[in-house]
């Protein structure tokens, strides 16, 4: 659970400052939807072109095996839909990230962090798509019902395995050093049964000038992550804050809830997907829910599902956030430190302090800063 996205900001810089944080937030978001709507586009055309029906055959015709079929099918629409969503993918996290002076990479470190990332994502990718592709074969219209208790089962295992084992592979984590600090943090942690299994800090700088800090995992892999930059710009009032309001998601139940609710959506979604999915094949000339040629449809009406239920998902998100942020104030009793860091962490991370009502009901998982500060002030 970030303390703060990217796009969260606050109002006391000065104007030059406050006018640059606004363009980036707003270039930053301009791109994503423009990302958005271009992978929507892309994915309506390999279906109404009939592309997807070409790819089809053209697998078919190396290789028998309906599995074998399914992975040269993903392999080859992934290497398109990556080479044309790729200008688009640079341009933002690359040319826009250096413009404003928020990274630390250059260009191979960037390319190679990206390719790291596909890499690591193939091991878990594909016994996946394997797996649904059984499932949407031998279950049928009902696929959606053993796809949603496979998705959880995986969920589940990969929020004990990433902090572990992937998340290492990206970034050097290192016991907090600071006792002083550490004995406040434990402190903290009395009487509210939370065992964390370590306090971390992680080179966060090696990528990006941006501050933040987490809390990852379930069970006895969950940990506190602070970036080094926040470690190095913040004073340990300050980073103590910032483990309150991580500590405060621990009490409110907000792990836990977030994966109920989460279940519940993946059930809902799957099986309200598999009807417009089952719907729509005729539309365009398909036979069968297995067909590979439609598999991009059923994405694209997954890709729909998640769009329209986002707004909703970051209403409840917001409603954590102002809890996590009223424990913080409550159980350190340090509201002046809690605004400095909001403020800090706007700061260094460029973001929109007051963004439109609209805007911020459908696409920030996290208050404006200055509506966190608002409440940390009444707190």
């Amino acid at each position: 659970m970030k303390i703060l996205r990217a796009v969260d900001a606050e109002t006391t810089h000065a104007p030059a400052q406050s006018s640059q944080a606004k363009i980036y937030s707003r270039m930053k978001l301009t791109l994503s939807l423009v990302g958005t709507i271009f992978s929507f586009a892309i994915m309506a055309a390999v279906i109404v072109t009939g592309f997807s029906l070409r790819v089809e055959n053209f697998v078919h015709s190396y290789t028998r095996s309906p599995y074998a079929a399914l992975l040269l099918f993903g392999a080859l629409l992934g290497a398109l839909s990556g080479i044309v969503s790729f200008p688009l993918s640079f341009y933002s996290g690359y040319v826009v990230e250096h413009r404003y002076n928020l990274s630390n990479q250059n260009f191979f470190q960037w390319v190679w962090e990206q390719g790291k990332g596909f890499l690591v994502s193939i091991p878990v990718a594909v016994p996946l798509m394997l797996l649904f592709y059984f499932f949407l074969r031998e279950y049928q219209t009902y696929w959606w019902l053993p796809v949603a208790t496979a998705m959880f089962a995986v969920s589940m295992l990969l929020s004990r395995i990433v902090p572990v084992f992937i998340m290492p592979l990206f970034y050097k984590f290192t016991p907090l050093q600071n006792e002083a600090l550490k004995e406040r943090i434990l402190s903290l942690c009395k009487n509210t049964r939370m065992n964390v299994t370590g306090i971390f800090t992680f080179n966060l700088s090696k990528t990006t000038k941006k501050a933040n800090a987490g809390f990852t995992g379930i069970g006895k892999s969950k940990r506190i992550i602070l970036g080094d930059t926040l470690m190095q710009h913040f004073s340990d009032d300050e980073v103590e804050t910032v483990f309150a309001h991580e500590l405060g998601h621990y009490v409110h139940g907000h792990i836990w809830k977030n994966i109920i609710v989460g279940t519940v959506s993946i059930y809902a979604g799957l099986f309200i997907t598999s009807k417009l999915y089952s719907l729509s094949l005729g539309w365009f000339g398909f036979s069968s829910v297995d067909q590979l040629a439609a598999l991009p449809l059923l994405a694209l009406w997954l890709g729909v599902y998640s769009l329209l239920t986002s707004p909703l998902s970051n209403v409840l998100s917001r409603k954590y956030e102002f809890e996590a942020d009223r424990y913080a104030v409550e159980r350190t009793g340090n509201a002046a430190a809690f605004m400095s860091t909001m403020r800090k962490l706007a700061d260094m991370n460029l973001a929109d302090t007051a963004p439109h009502p609209i805007i911020e009901f459908l696409f920030y998982s996290h208050p404006s800063i200055e509506k966190r500060i608002r409440a940390a002030e009444k707190a």
